[in-house]
């Protein structure tokens, strides 16, 4: 295929080849924001990305903002106190973006300022739906530019500052081959007539990008197989998983750096098996970050124990949602026959299965093959069509 073509033979081809990213404007103060400003009005398109600290704080924070516009790079100081951000989604609302694994991104901008993009290009989709081996950003950019993106910068803490040069050289590279790799990427899904599923996806995902980040629910404590466990479990994996989330939002991390799920759930599994207080925490080896944090989770771990499950739900209701109602023996074989098509049809068009439609999806046409149109999006409605399952019923 063209877009493997070593860089000589991409310019024979007349492939766009991104030199080198110039200088970048870095944007952390108050009257700094007019350049990105002006620029921004002279163009239809613009290339996105974001950083946050997902990986270092207990709530996720927009750190910085990098955009390619034209040939002019901008980094955004997010966290930059005195700037206003508001002329700057003012003047994207009618843009084109460029992005790449938007879904993240969207959400967070959602959630930071109501923004939603006019339209966007999401080159991880269009990777996906030309069934590339790999879709990160990095491993397209090195395959298709010979470019290597620091490891190190992937998981920097971005909301640390001052931003080195390390940093932000990285940063610039997330969004100077942006238009190169669309371009890139378009040729080929035009050339296999998929450019039209990829401008449904990305439609999708804009919609999807408006709920941002759903808040947990009373029963986000039930992780891993809580169906397996008795009262005695579950009122114990409740009682430390909340310990989790209060210890995690006072010490301004990520709760998987107090205690992963897998911990918690053998906790709820020592619990169930009958063992004591002591028994269960000499049981469960917590590693030696966890020795500080020992007096509390013991405090937690005791209330559990001697907590009347009662007093707390521990057993899912059943919602009336007729989607969470077990499916009928003829409805469980029709979903098996259709996901045998999904997947003969995926192997004819070499792509991954899920993308056409995955388990949750299979499921609901088992229960109303008729709403086929509103389950799936028109192109992967199309394909399931066409199978023998579908034309039976």
């Amino acid at each position: 295929m063209i877009a493997y073509l070593p860089a000589a033979l991409r310019r024979l081809f007349k492939l766009t080849v991104p030199s080198p990213p110039p200088a970048y404007t870095l944007i952390d103060q108050p009257g700094q924001l007019q350049p990105l400003l002006d620029a921004l009005a002279g163009v239809p398109e613009v290339a996105l990305d974001t950083e946050a600290d997902n990986m270092y704080h207990y709530k996720t924070r927009v750190c910085l903002l990098q955009f390619l516009v034209g040939r002019e790079v901008f980094m955004v100081d997010a966290q930059a106190p005195l700037l206003k951000l508001d002329p700057l989604w003012a003047a994207l609302a009618d843009k084109h973006l460029i992005m790449h694994g938007s879904d993240f991104d969207l959400r967070l901008l959602h959630d930071l300022c109501g923004f939603s993009p006019k339209s966007i290009f999401d080159t991880m989709l269009a990777a996906q739906l030309l069934n590339r081996p790999r879709v990160g950003l990095a491993s397209l950019l090195e395959d298709h530019f010979q470019v290597k993106l620091s490891k190190d910068s992937q998981k920097a803490n971005w909301s640390k500052r001052p931003l080195t040069k390390k940093m932000l050289d990285y940063a610039a590279l997330d969004v100077w081959h942006l238009p190169a790799l669309r371009d890139i990427l378009t040729r080929e899904l035009v050339r296999r007539r998929r450019l039209g599923w990829l401008q449904q996806q990305c439609a999708a995902q804009i919609k999807s990008g408006l709920s941002g980040f759903s808040p947990r629910d009373e029963n986000a404590w039930r992780i891993g197989r809580t169906e397996k466990l008795r009262d005695r479990g579950l009122s114990v994996l409740h009682a430390v998983w909340h310990w989790r989330e209060e210890t995690a939002e006072r010490l301004d991390v990520p709760a998987f750096k107090v205690c992963n799920n897998e911990r918690l759930f053998a906790l709820a599994q020592a619990a169930d098996a009958g063992g004591t207080l002591e028994s269960i925490l000499a049981g469960v080896n917590l590693g030696r970050r966890h020795e500080r944090l020992l007096p509390t989770l013991t405090a937690a771990l005791k209330l559990g124990l001697e907590r009347d499950p009662q007093t707390i739900e521990l057993r899912r209701r059943r919602r009336r949602d007729p989607n969470n109602i077990p499916l009928t023996q003829a409805e469980v074989d029709l979903q098996q026959r259709i996901r045998e098509d999904r997947d003969r049809v995926a192997q004819k068009l070499s792509l991954e299965p899920t993308l056409i439609a995955n388990r949750t999806q299979l499921a609901r046409i088992a229960r109303e093959p008729h709403a086929l149109d509103e389950i799936l999006l028109p192109w992967q409605a199309e394909l399931i069509r066409q199978t023998p399952a579908l034309k039976s019923v």
